[in-house]
């Protein structure tokens, strides 16, 4: 599972995080469902971004968890683990 869809499960749920990517029309991704922009190659971390900011997630969970981001294992939504 990429880190785009931890960061939704994380926040709005599976089933319910489905939806929103799916269905939910964001502005700044021109108009498009996160799934769209997604399919279109933009990059998940603003696609994240756009949506969070849409929905008005706090910024304060826009990384996820807070223990993730103090342990620091939490990757950014697009970035890759090195292996």
């Amino acid at each position: 599972m990429s880190e785009f869809w931890a960061l939704v499960d994380g926040e709005f749920g599976p089933g319910q995080g489905r939806v929103l990517v799916r269905d939910h029309v964001v502005g700044t991704l021109g108009n498009r469902s996160a799934e769209q922009a997604l399919a279109a190659g933009e990059d998940e971390r603003s696609v994240w971004f756009a949506l969070c900011e849409d929905l008005q997630v706090p910024r304060e969970r826009w990384w996820g968890d807070n223990e993730q981001q103090r342990s620091g294992s939490a990757r950014r939504p697009g970035t890759r683990r090195r292996r």
